[in-house]
């Protein structure tokens, strides 16, 4: 993690990483339970592939689904396996905000390096709520936190003026922004560039985001190939834009293809096809329709990721 005085800022804050974070599939095994040695092949496949982060137990970790034991372990399991090789990044949203403290400071206590927290779901938390839910978790505990937008999936948007004064509590340092908008982006990245970091939560979006400021990316993508993905942020980084770009247009069939259903069942899907053997998603996420699966073979095998 890199330390940098952010604009407009009295107090130093933290970098988590640049250039792209996985959003970690939960490998299960026949009868359910979480696969550990598949997980952890996984996670040492990410890192010698160069990926930046480890984001775990996320959306795309099947966290609505996760017992809070499993959540747990599965935490723990992560932080021991990556043992500070690249920053662990624990999901610990919920839509219950004493429940997300809890978990939070269980993730800060196990060794994550940085907090996840989606935008409360169902309850629809006005911008206030929305304010006091992420200001009670982050005082809550000393690790940084990153928050998510993704209305699509939760109902509800940050607003800017709400990520601003958001941005004020020390230990919220970066913003993981999936509402797909790049006019929101543009509007946000205007106001709090220089106070908060912003992450791309979309795959067909990192060089546009990144061009704007994005640091990076948390990538669905990446579970898939890791060492395109980390190449494709980190020429953006270095303003090799030519080169972003047509990685970026090269792989938007795949993306599409990672997302023509609910994530997580497209990248269990591909990942199975590809050999790693993580399981089915489960319910109610179910198996993927037969022509989304025969367009998702093609994507993968047009990028030579079949065996």
């Amino acid at each position: 993690m890199s330390i940098h005085r952010q604009k407009g800022c009295s107090f130093m804050k933290n970098t988590i990483f640049t250039g792209a974070g996985v959003a970690l599939v939960t490998p299960f095994a026949a009868d359910g339970s979480v696969d550990y040695t598949t997980f952890a092949a996984l996670i040492e496949e990410q890192i010698a592939a160069g990926t930046d982060a480890l984001i775990i137990a996320g959306t795309t970790g099947e966290s609505a689904t996760l017992t809070e034991e499993e959540h747990v372990e599965v935490l723990r399991f992560a932080v021991q396996q990556t043992n500070h090789r690249v920053p662990v990044i624990a999901g610990t949203g919920s839509n219950d905000t004493s429940f997300c403290v809890s978990l939070s400071q269980e993730a800060e206590s196990l060794g994550a390096d940085a907090l996840l927290l989606v935008t409360p779901y169902y309850n629809k938390a006005s911008q206030k709520g929305l304010y006091i839910h992420y200001k009670t978790i982050a005082e809550s505990v000393h690790i940084p936190v990153i928050l998510y937008n993704v209305p699509s999936r939760t109902g509800v948007n940050i607003d800017v003026e709400t990520v601003a004064k958001l941005a004020e509590i020390p230990n919220i340092v970066a913003i993981k922004e999936a509402s797909g908008n790049i006019s929101y982006l543009a509007k946000l990245m205007a106001r709090c560039g220089d106070i908060i970091d912003v992450y791309s939560g979309n795959d067909d979006q990192i060089v546009p985001m990144m061009s704007l400021g994005a640091k990076g990316v948390i990538s669905v993508l990446s579970n898939v190939a890791p060492k395109e993905t980390h190449e494709m942020a980190m020429a953006a980084l270095n303003g090799d834009y030519s080169t972003a770009a047509k990685l970026q247009l090269e792989y938007i069939p795949l993306i599409s293809a990672l997302f023509s259903e609910v994530n997580p069942i497209p990248v269990k899907e591909a990942l199975n096809m590809m050999g790693k053997q993580v399981g089915e998603c489960r319910l109610p996420l179910c198996a993927m329709e037969e022509k989304n699966r025969e367009v998702l073979r093609a994507a993968l095998q047009e990028k030579g990721l079949l065996a």
